[in-house]
């Protein structure tokens, strides 16, 4: 299959494993933002292929990971309301929030229904005009054009029983907050690739300008990440910071203007809840005024009631790179895919599940 199968020829990965080994002699530690490149590189056995002297820390990049609980909780309390339809993406549905999951409010008698995109949420309002349907917004820049432009086909088409709960995050705000955090040092970073698609590889320009960490934009396949990580030892041996694409066939500097614009259209930002992270002002994507008609929180009248974190689960750490799923006494015991505690041992990306599946930690 043309751009699969040519991104895990053996004798290429052989090839990049090999000059990645004779290029590095410096300790470096670098981090990979997003759920996507933890899960492939745990499931292609690339921390095994790298030097001993290059350590790969797990990011905050999982979009249901990050959500808060307390924003969670607004969501089960939003489908509990009389009249609503709460329609989400499938990784929402197990996540426990402080006091059951939506998968436990849906065994209520919630109407919760799973989509595959906003459209699919748009056409359930379509069809139910005396419902109130409710779309759980829960995404990086990646989901954000999607959810804008369901929100622009409501307007053309009055729709008035459609609704977003803005949940949706931005990225480079959050890598900053981190830097700034100085909890975990950093010798590189492995910036998303699907967010990059969208918004380009310039916002990242200041991870190498105003904090000396040299930085490359990564695909999803073997050979994308470790060209990825070839780049980012050559910039940390010859003592460059500089913002790299191993991802050129999705990837532009400028990034996609047409989905770029149509976010700015609808929404703006404002701070969001970050799991284990805290508030970061700016990193949150909220509806404009002249579209809080389609506002969920604004809409509709609720009280979740306080939020509450589960005894024992750290998946804030292991959010933040500060600790391995490993490290958590509840990970493989109390916690695991079909009972899960947080949600890194939920979402298909999370850090938990990825290590738990490929059997590290365990």
């Amino acid at each position: 299959m043309k751009f699969v199968d040519e991104y895990r020829n053996s004798a290429l990965v052989a090839g990049l494993t090999r000059r990645i080994h004779r290029i590095s002699t410096k300790n470096a530690r670098f981090m990979e933002f997003c759920g996507g490149h933890t899960v492939a590189i745990l499931k292609y056995g690339i921390r095994q292929l790298v030097p001993q002297n290059i350590t790969m820390l797990s990011g905050p990049g999982c979009p249901v990971c990050v959500t808060d609980n307390a924003d969670l909780d607004k969501a089960i309390a939003l489908a509990k309301l009389p009249g609503v339809i709460l329609t989400t993406f499938g990784d929402m549905l197990k996540v426990p929030g402080s006091y059951g999951s939506l998968q436990t409010a849906r065994a209520d008698g919630a109407d919760v229904r799973i989509v595959y995109s906003t459209m699919d949420a748009l056409q359930i309002a379509r069809d139910n005009p005396t419902k109130s349907v409710i779309f759980l917004g829960v995404g990086f820049e990646t989901t954000a054009p999607t959810i804008a432009a369901s929100v622009l086909q409501a307007e053309e088409e009055r729709i008035k029983n459609y609704y977003i709960l803005s949940l949706a995050k931005l990225c480079p705000p959050v890598i900053k907050a981190l830097l700034d955090s100085g909890e975990v040092m950093l010798d590189g970073l492995i910036c998303p690739g699907h967010v990059s698609a969208v918004i380009g590889a310039k916002p990242w320009e200041f991870i190498a300008r105003d904090y000396g960490i040299p930085c490359v934009v990564s695909g999803f396949e073997p050979l994308d990440i470790l060209q990825c990580i070839g780049m980012l030892v050559s910039q940390v041996e010859a003592g460059r910071s500089e913002v790299g694409i191993a991802y050129q066939r999705g990837v532009r500097p400028e990034g996609n203007k047409a989905a770029i614009t149509l976010m700015a259209e609808i929404f703006e930002p404002c701070p969001a809840r970050w799991r284990g992270i805290g508030v970061i002002p700016g990193s949150g994507l909220k509806l404009r005024p002249e579209f809080q008609c389609y506002d969920a929180e604004a809409h509709f009248e609720i009280n979740p009631g306080p939020s509450l974190e589960a005894h024992g689960c750290i998946c804030g750490d292991i959010l933040r790179g500060v600790k391995t799923p490993g490290e958590c006494q509840l990970f493989a015991k109390v916690c695991n895919p079909e009972k899960p505690v947080g949600p890194c041992m939920v979402s298909s990306e999370g850090a938990c599940a990825a290590y738990y599946l490929y059997g590290e930690g365990v």
